[in-house]
């Protein structure tokens, strides 16, 4: 199993913020090709956690984010793996992790070719679907109890 690192924008090594910020881009920006606002207000909220998978030299290779919502529930973000470390379960690692340490609610918004991914970690599809940057997405909700 991969080692899960987390922490809070204030405790972040800035060569991790860096790593973390880049696989974002590198996969939502470029790969996908969107331009969108990627760094906002709520990386910087106090609550708000990053966790990040490193390769054996250290460079961020896989990211998400978890937010704490109004309600007390959570929504997990941003998951992104860059291209070349896929299928090696880095992705699902983090998750595991986010599922772990959120209350519930937790939210998310799919890109819907990924739906059925988050369903494996119990993730159900709780609305309509819309487009965004060309991107059809689905909102989904996991009801988990500690």
């Amino acid at each position: 199993m991969p080692e899960v690192h987390e922490a809070h924008l204030d405790e972040l090594a800035p060569r991790t913020l860096l790593g973390i910020l880049t696989v974002r881009q590198d996969v939502f920006v470029v790969e996908q090709n969107c331009a969108y606002p990627d760094i906002d207000a709520r990386d910087a909220e106090a609550e708000t956690l990053q966790l990040w998978i490193e390769d054996g030299d250290g460079r961020v290779i896989s990211t998400l984010r978890l937010l704490v919502e109004g309600d007390g529930g959570h929504r997990i973000g941003r998951v992104a793996t860059l291209a070349a470390a896929r299928g090696r379960g880095y992705s699902g690692a983090l998750m595991r992790r986010a599922i772990e340490r959120s209350g519930p609610p937790i939210m998310l918004s799919a890109q819907a070719y990924l739906v059925d991914w988050y369903a494996r970690f119990g993730f159900e599809v709780c609305g309509e679907r819309w487009v965004e940057d060309g991107i059809e997405h689905a909102p989904m909700r996991l009801d988990v109890r500690r």
